[in-house]
């Protein structure tokens, strides 16, 4: 598995140190509302559940965790803009203050689409919290109020980032070689 990465873009305590950077800012952010309007750290599945569980430790307040399941990569390299909802929300985000944890920004489509589908439900508010944001052209307008990393225009996988199922488990994150998935 270790011989299919080129590089090693992020390492595994620099991974550390930005989740605990990331939390702080969070805890800060939300600490006079956390107990009257509560939060709601929403996972995007599979890639961010690595994320959030570290960044749900990293939060200093009370809150809720979520889960929805959203597909338009399939087993490709590129999304397809074509956005499905596999697994919803178990619970109500109306009057809750919700952060959408994030592994990727990369086209920025699939968290567009989210994003207009979870304003529907009428949340106090809507705010971004993404492991890594990649540097690429045409990328969605969309505005993340945390970041972890900026990333190259490669295929990355680890901590969470997969390249057909597979990778996800590496404690860094690396560019994929090429052959791989050519």
């Amino acid at each position: 598995m270790h011989n299919d990465i080129s590089k090693i873009v992020i390492t595994e305590e620099e991974i550390r140190d930005k989740i605990r950077e990331l939390g702080q800012a969070i805890t800060k952010d939300y600490a006079d509302v956390a107990r009257s309007e509560g939060i709601v750290l929403i996972c995007v599945l599979r890639g961010a559940a690595t994320f959030m569980a570290d960044l749900g430790r990293a939060i200093e307040l009370p809150l809720e965790m979520d889960y929805m399941a959203v597909s338009s990569y399939g087993n490709s390299t590129q999304s397809s803009g074509q956005v499905r909802i596999l697994k919803d929300l178990s619970s109500s985000i109306q009057g809750k203050h919700v952060i959408i944890a994030e592994d990727i920004l990369d086209s920025g489509l699939t968290l567009m689409r989210l994003m207009e589908e979870l304003k529907c439900r009428r949340p106090a508010s809507l705010e971004v919290c993404t492991f890594l944001r990649k540097d690429r052209p045409n990328q969605a307008p969309i505005n993340c109020r945390y970041i972890g990393f900026e990333c190259p225009n490669e295929f990355i996988v680890g901590y969470g980032l997969d390249y057909a199922e597979r990778y996800r488990n590496l404690p860094y994150v690396g560019v994929l070689k090429p052959e791989v998935y050519e």
